[in-house]
C-alpha cells in the first residue's frame, strides 16, 4: 500500500484550520518515527472532538492527523521491540497534537509510544478501551495503590455515562466494589446498572456548593468532572478514602479547603495518561486484559467509519454519546 488515506488538518487564511480526508503517499508520512503501522481501528474522545472542530487548543502543529489512539499491524520497524507483524497500541504521547495520530491507514511513529496488544484482545476491543478505558483503569489502580478496598461504602464515579466514566463502572464492579454511578441522564440508570453500579446518583446532587467537610458517603471516587463535584467529593469522602481525578468537564477551578486532606486524611490522586510509563502501561493493559467482560465491552461500544468523524465529533461535545465510538479508519 504505497498510498492511504488520512484526516488532516491544515491552517487556513483565516488562522484557524480546516479538516478534510486525503489520500497521501508513504512519501509524505511524517519523519522522526521509527514504526509504520497499518492502522485497523482508532477512537473518539472527547480531546479527539475538540480537536476535529477546532473548538479547543488541542493541535500544537500543522499539518497534523488528529486522534489520540491507534491500533493496528507493524508493516516496517528500526526498533528492536517491534517486528512486522506485530500487533500494537499507540495512546496518547503526543498522537494527534504534536505527531501525527491514528485517524488514517497508515502512520510512522515512535516506538516509546507504542504497547505491545495484549494476546487475547482483538484490534477492535483495545479501541473500545482506548485512552478512556486506559485513564478508567489508571484511577482504579490509583485508588488500589492508596489502600481503598471493597466494602460495604460505595465509590463513585462521576460522569458515569462517558467513555472513561462507563469503563470505571465496569471496572469497579469486576473488583468488587460497590459503585455509585453519578449522571445528568437518568434515562441511562438500566445501562449503568447493567454495566455493575449499585446505585445511581443525579449530577445535580454533586454540584451543590456545600460545607467543606460534610457527612462521610464514598469510601473513593474516579472524577471526570471537577469543579465543584470535586470540592463535594473531597468533603463527602471517608477517613484514608481517596480520588482519582482525571477529567473537568465541569470546571477547572477547584474551590476547597485543606480539612478533608488533614482531617480526614483524604488523598487527592491526579490521574494523567498523556507520558504514563512503560512499566505502568503494561501494569494498566494486563489488567485490562484480565478485568473487562468483553460482552460488556462491545455492549457500550460502536463502531463507526472515519468519514462520519465530524457528526460524532459534534455529538460527543453535546454530551449525546454513551460509552465508547471506535473508529475504523478503513471506512
Amino acid at each position: 500500500m504505497n498510498r492511504f488515506r488520512a484526516l488532516v488538518a491544515e491552517q487556513n487564511a483565516a488562522g484557524n484550520y480546516d479538516v478534510a480526508l486525503k489520500e497521501l503517499s508513504n512519501e509524505e508520512l511524517p519523519p522522526g518515527g521509527d514504526v509504520v503501522v497499518d492502522i485497523a481501528f482508532s477512537s473518539l474522545n472527547y480531546k479527539d472532538a475538540l480537536a476535529v472542530t477546532g473548538r479547543g487548543k488541542i493541535i500544537r502543529k500543522f499539518p497534523m492527523v488528529p486522534g489520540i489512539d491507534l491500533a493496528g499491524t507493524v508493516v516496517e520497524s528500526t526498533d528492536s521491540r517491534y517486528k512486522p507483524g506485530d500487533r500494537v497500541i499507540g495512546l496518547a504521547h503526543g498522537l494527534g497534537e504534536l505527531h501525527w495520530g491514528g485517524y488514517a491507514e497508515r502512520q510512522r511513529v515512535r516506538g516509546d509510544v507504542l504497547v505491545p496488544l495484549p494476546p487475547t484482545l482483538s484490534l477492535e476491543d483495545s479501541m473500545r478501551i482506548g485512552t478512556a478505558g486506559f485513564t478508567a483503569m489508571l484511577c482504579v489502580l490509583a485508588l488500589e495503590h492508596t489502600g481503598v478496598i471493597p466494602s460495604d461504602r460505595e465509590v463513585v464515579v462521576t460522569g458515569a455515562a462517558g467513555g472513561v466514566g462507563s469503563l470505571a463502572v465496569m471496572l469497579l464492579a469486576k473488583r468488587g466494589f460497590r459503585v455509585a454511578a453519578s449522571t445528568g441522564r437518568a434515562e441511562l440508570e438500566p445501562y449503568l446498572r447493567e454495566l455493575g453500579a449499585s446505585s445511581i446518583i443525579a449530577r445535580e446532587e454533586l454540584a451543590k456548593k456545600g460545607g467543606p467537610l460534610q457527612s462521610e458517603k464514598w469510601a473513593g471516587a474516579i472524577d471526570t468532572v471537577g469543579g465543584q463535584t470535586l470540592a463535594t467529593l473531597l468533603a463527602q469522602t471517608v477517613y484514608e478514602g481517596a480520588i482519582a481525578a482525571c477529567g473537568m468537564a465541569g470546571g477547572a477551578e477547584l474551590n476547597t479547603t485543606v480539612f478533608p486532606l488533614i482531617l480526614r486524611n483524604v488523598s487527592l490522586l491526579g490521574v494523567s495518561s498523556i507520558e504514563t510509563s512503560m512499566p505502568k502501561r503494561l501494569e494498566a493493559w494486563s489488567r485490562l486484559e484480565s478485568d473487562l467482560d468483553r460482552e460488556k465491552l462491545a455492549s457500550l461500544s460502536r463502531t463507526e467509519p472515519l468519514s462520519k468523524i465530524a457528526e460524532l465529533s459534534d455529538e460527543i461535545l453535546a454530551g449525546r454519546v454513551r460509552g465508547r465510538i471506535v473508529i475504523n479508519v478503513h471506512d
